[in-house]
C-alpha cells in the first residue's frame, strides 16, 4: 500500500505559501480568526482514519520582488526520482509541502490563489455536485449541463491574495497561455492579477523578467505541459522526461535574469502517480446502485447518493474497495481534516455522501461522462506521498 500523506495544513501547505510570499514583500496578513465562524464544522481525528496535522508558520525571507513559478504536476517524489534530467531544480535549497485534499490542480490553484484551505474556499475537488440542482459542475473548465452557467464570485467569494497584493500597492501579475485568460477558473482564483498573456516558452519568460523589472512586483508564471505529458503517457515517460528537462531549464534561464534583490520560488499543484489498475465506477453495479451523481475525479472521488440511500451506497464502496481505497462519509472525511481545519456549512453540500480516495495504483474512471480521463496512465488526486508532495524551491538575487 502506498504511503498516506494527509495534508498538514498548518506551515507546510500550499494553503501556507501565499501569506509567507506577501509576508517576504512586506505585506501584512490579515488578523486570523482563531474561532470557527458560525456554522464551521470543526476537525476531530478518528483513530481509524487519516488526520490534518498541523506545524508552525512557513516563513521566507525578505525580497523586494517575488515570483512564483507554478509547474502543473511537478510532485516532489517525482522530481527526486529524476534528478539528473533536472540539474538546476535538483541543486536548489527548498523544502516540501503538501498540496491538500484533493491534490488536484482547481483545488492548489484556489488554495495558492486565496492563502485559505479547501474546506475555506469551497473549491472541493474537479467535479462537484450544485446543491440542490442535481447537476455536477467541472471547476476546471467552468462548465455546467444545458448551457447553464456559475459566476465565479458566487462559486468561490473569497478574496485573493492578488487583490491583496494590488492594494498595497504590488504589481500582481499572472504569466500564462492566454486561452486560460478570462476563463471561469482563473476569475475565480486569480482576481486582482494583471494577466499577461504568453504562449510560449520563451515569451513566458520574457515577460516575467519585463514585469520584474516594473518595480515592487508579485509575479506567478504558469507551465501545464508536464502535468499533461504525465496524464497520457505517465510520469517517468519519455515525453515526461522531456518535459521535466524543459521545466528545469526555463527555471534556470528565470533565475538567470532576476533583478537584484529578487526571490524566484518553484513550486507544484500535485504529483502523479501512474495507474496500474483501473474499475469502471460505471459498469460495476455494487458501484452504481443508489448513486445519483459520481463527481471529483479518478484518485478522488465524491459519491452522490440517491435519497436514502447513502450508508447503503456506503458500506458497498468500502466492501467493493477494501485494501485498495479510503472510503468514508461525508462526516468522516470533514471530521478528520481531509478538506482542512473547517468546513463552511455553505460547502458542506459539495462533498459527495461517500468519498473514495485510492491509496492503492488504483484509478476509479468513468469512461461514459469522462472519456479522456480514463484513457490516462497518469492520476492525481488522493492522499500519498507521490500526489502530495511538491517542492518549494528558491533562488535569490
Amino acid at each position: 500500500m502506498n504511503d498516506m500523506l494527509v495534508p498538514g495544513y498548518g506551515g507546510g501547505s500550499l494553503a501556507d505559501l501565499p501569506d509567507a510570499l506577501l509576508a517576504a514583500l512586506g505585506v501584512r496578513a490579515p488578523e486570523p480568526d482563531m474561532a470557527s465562524p458560525p456554522g464551521a464544522a470543526g476537525a476531530s481525528d478518528p483513530a481509524s482514519l487519516p488526520g490534518a496535522a498541523g506545524g508552525g508558520p512557513l516563513v521566507l525571507e525578505p525580497a523586494d520582488r517575488v515570483c512564483l513559478f507554478l509547474v502543473d504536476g511537478l510532485g516532489a517524489e517525482l522530481l527526486r526520482a529524476h534528478a539528473e534530467t533536472a540539474p538546476f531544480l535538483s541543486g536548489l535549497a527548498g523544502r516540501t509541502l503538501t498540496a491538500g485534499f484533493p491534490a488536484t490542480t482547481v483545488t492548489s490553484l484556489c488554495s495558492l490563489g486565496t492563502g485559505l484551505t479547501p474546506g475555506e474556499h469551497g473549491m472541493l475537488g474537479l467535479t462537484l455536485a450544485v446543491p440542490g440542482t442535481g447537476h455536477l459542475f467541472n471547476c476546471l473548465r467552468w462548465t455546467l449541463p444545458d448551457g447553464l452557467t456559475m459566476d465565479p464570485e458566487l462559486w468561490q467569494p473569497a478574496p485573493t491574495v492578488y487583490q491583496r497584493a494590488t492594494r498595497a500597492g504590488l504589481d500582481a501579475v499572472y504569466v500564462a497561455p492566454a486561452e486560460f485568460e478570462g476563463t471561469g477558473l482563473t476569475q475565480a482564483v486569480y482576481r486582482g492579477v494583471r494577466y499577461v498573456a504568453a504562449d510560449t516558452v520563451d515569451d513566458r519568460v520574457a515577460r516575467v523578467h519585463e514585469s520584474m523589472r516594473q518595480g515592487a512586483a508579485h509575479v506567478t508564471v504558469y507551465y501545464g505541459d508536464l502535468d499533461a505529458a504525465g496524464h497520457m503517457t505517465g510520469w517517468g515517460s519519455e515525453e515526461w522526461l522531456r518535459q521535466l528537462a524543459v521545466v528545469d531549464d526555463m527555471a534556470q534561464r528565470l533565475a538567470e535574469g532576476l533583478p537584484p534583490g529578487s526571490a524566484l520560488y518553484v513550486t507544484a499543484d500535485h504529483g502523479m502517480v501512474n495507474a496500474t489498475e483501473k474499475i469502471d465506477a460505471e459498469s460495476v453495479p455494487e458501484l452504481t446502485e443508489g448513486v445519483a451523481l459520481l463527481g471529483g475525479e479518478a484518485r478522488a472521488r465524491h459519491v452522490y447518493a440517491e435519497p436514502g440511500a447513502a450508508r447503503d451506497v456506503l458500506e458497498a464502496w468500502r466492501e467493493t474497495l477494501r485494501g485498495k481505497a479510503w472510503v468514508v462519509s461525508r462526516r468522516e472525511a470533514v471530521e478528520s481534516g481531509w478538506f482542512g481545519p473547517r468546513v463552511r456549512d455553505a460547502w458542506l453540500g459539495r462533498i459527495g455522501d461517500v468519498v473514495a480516495v485510492p491509496y492503492a495504483d488504483l484509478a476509479i474512471i468513468a469512461p461514459t461522462h469522462h472519456r479522456i480521463e480514463a484513457l490516462f496512465t497518469g492520476y492525481h488526486g488522493s492522499m500519498t506521498a507521490a500526489e502530495q508532495h511538491v517542492p518549494l524551491l528558491q533562488a535569490r538575487t
